[in-house]
């Protein structure tokens, strides 16, 4: 009996089936910017390059996102300054993509969470042990929630047997563009800027420690939030070097034809809101959403979980609170 050969037309069209299968996964699941128009199925031409690597080496896809850092400081904000329900929801849903991937792709797909906590918490006031500390609950959460498709990678692995302030001189020395760079890109790129007021934003909301005027507090934030866009830029371009073959995910809205694919990981009426902004908030109906904890604590009771603060009931009486 003769063998026949491979047929490479054959395989090269369900190679190309099992990429667009993925990427449709992918994009159901796309931040897009407000108001963006239909883009060109061109436009995720960088992803699709990334995903047939992994389909034709027959090897997991990897899913590099950089977020879960640690809580904000704010305490009108969050429950505590320990991963929650909030992050619970998000590692499900995340491992969810990952299943559907797996449907189509069967190698299937890993989550490389690059927290960057470490990188930021010197310019929004958090303490480096706090940091560590969120970074432990949450790959405690990970293994006790049984997610075993997910990786951590931050800052104390890129520059292991350093301190954090060297890390993050290293990093500023290494990956990061200048003040004036950025101030040129937001004069240039409606996104760019979107992205350093929002952060502006959250310095002004997070700013416990001020004790001067407003306008000196805006000042300060203004001039930080340059540094924390360019500490996040650093971060993307080290990432980027370290993992050339993962698909970049963000938890910010990227438009079509990015390098970074924008990935919402629970409901919230706000799109700059996240679980490390906010609490999570379940509905009378069962569902889930996102809200600051002062607006969250006058429509329900809070839930412990493990003795910890979990998140609010709505509906609920408000009972609870006290420590």
């Amino acid at each position: 009996m003769i063998a026949c050969a491979p047929d490479p037309v054959t395989d090269r069209t369900r190679t190309d089936a099992v990429v667009e299968d993925v990427l449709d996964i992918l994009l159901r699941h796309r931040r897009a910017p407000r108001d963006e128009p239909a883009p060109e199925p061109s436009a995720f031409d960088p992803q699709r390059a990334q995903i047939r690597a992994a389909v034709t080496a027959g090897t997991p896809l990897r899913l590099v996102l950089p977020a879960f850092p640690c809580k904000s400081p704010n305490p009108a904000k969050v429950l505590g300054r320990l991963p929650d329900a909030g992050e619970r929801l998000s590692l499900h849903h995340l491992d969810r993509v990952r299943a559907e991937i797996a449907a189509v792709h069967e190698p299937g797909a890993r989550v490389l969470v690059c927290s960057d906590g470490h990188v930021f918490a010197d310019l929004i006031g958090v303490p480096d042990g706090h940091v560590d500390d969120y970074g432990a609950a949450l790959r405690e959460l990970a293994a006790a929630e049984r997610l075993p498709g997910f990786e951590f990678f931050d800052l104390s692995d890129a520059y292991p047997d350093r301190s954090h302030s060297e890390r993050r001189a290293l990093l500023d020395r290494l990956w990061a563009p200048s003040v004036e760079q950025l101030r040129e890109r937001c004069r240039a790129d409606p996104s760019e800027r979107a992205l350093y007021l929002g952060i502006v934003r959250f310095l002004v909301e997070d700013a416990g420690d001020h004790e001067g005027s407003r306008a000196a507090l805006q000042r300060r934030s203004r001039e930080r939030g340059y540094r924390v866009v360019a500490r996040s830029n650093a971060w993307s371009a080290l990432v980027a070097d370290r993992f050339p073959d993962g698909v970049r995910l963000s938890i910010h809205p990227h438009p079509a034809g990015s390098s970074k694919l924008g990935v919402r990981l629970v409901p919230a009426d706000d799109a700059w809101m996240t679980p490390w902004h906010s609490c999570a908030v379940r509905g009378r109906d069962g569902t889930w959403s996102l809200q600051r904890a002062d607006r969250a604590r006058r429509s329900g009771g809070l839930v412990r979980r493990a003795g910890r603060p979990d998140h609010v009931a709505a509906g609920r009486p408000g009972t609870g609170w006290s420590p």
